[in-house]
Formats: C-alpha cells, structure tokens, sequence
C-alpha cells in the first residue's frame, strides 16, 4: 500500500481490509472521495491495480472475441460437413462477437492497434480451438490467416 503520512498504521489497514473484505463497498467508497476530492483518504495502492487490471480486461475480452470470430469464420469455411447444419448458428456467434468487439473498440479505439499486434497469434488460437472442435486434418486449415483483420471485423464479412 503506498504510504499516506496524514494516516495512522491503523486507518491504512482498515482501508486495506474493506479491499480486501467487500469489493464493492471499496469501490463505492473510492468513487466517493474521488467525487469528494478527499484524495489524502484514497487506498491508492488498490486504487492502481483495480485500473491497471481494467485496461488489462479490455485487451484480454478484445483478444478473446477475436479468437473466437476466427475460430467461427474458419467453421464457416473449412467444416463442409457441419456447414448446413450449423451455418445459421456460427453467423450468429460471429455477429454477436463482432457486436461485442465494436462495442470496446469504440470505448477504447486505441485497442484496434492492440488486435492489429494480436491479429496471428489469435487467428492461431482460434484454429487451435476450430481443429480440436472439427477433427479435421491440421493440413486442411493455413497456419497464417486467409482473411485481414479488417474483414474478421466488418458486419458483412463471411468467408462464403
């Protein structure tokens, strides 16, 4: 915890342990001094991971929507016996992924150069997962995506 001189040993563990004790109570209070400008009373050392963590989630949910608008646009093209089937389904997964990816891409739109960098090694992962899935011969798939990023991410990209 980053030491505050104005506290007492015994008010920074009592901040500490309502972190520690019930999250949202913490987070209610923190908003509050926030508001309140009472800075010298925040429990900064929390404060920083709980923002740190959040910028870290948003990459983390952007990485694994594309991974799994990979994993899906790779069902559409590569699962022929599945297809017929399943087509309607695996649009719809791809929309509602796409949907959700938009949705922090336009809260955060720097993490578009995040899924840039991210791009292969998420198309990789989400082969990974359309292999286990399929069965289908690792040979059948290319390890390096047949689709740009620009396409995974527009509404009306299908790969058929």
């Amino acid at each position: 915890m980053v030491a505050n001189p104005s506290r007492s040993p015994a008010e920074l563990t009592s901040v500490a342990s309502l972190y520690e004790q019930d999250y949202l109570i913490w987070l209610e209070k923190t908003v509050g001094q926030l508001e309140s400008q009472v800075f010298s009373e925040l429990d900064l050392e929390n404060l920083i991971e709980e923002l740190s963590d959040l910028g870290k989630s948003h990459k983390n949910a952007a990485a694994s929507y594309l991974m799994r608008i990979c994993e899906h646009l790779l069902k559409i093209k590569y699962w022929d016996s599945e297809r017929e089937h399943c087509y309607p389904g695996w649009r719809r997964e791809i929309r509602n992924f796409r949907i959700e990816l938009h949705k922090l891409l336009q809260n955060s739109p720097s993490l578009k150069r995040f899924l840039e960098s991210e791009f292969n090694t998420q198309y990789r992962h989400g082969r990974d997962l359309f292999l286990d899935a399929s069965n289908l011969p690792k040979e059948l798939v290319p390890e390096q995506p047949k689709f740009t990023l620009e396409q995974a991410l527009d509404a009306d990209w299908f790969p058929i």
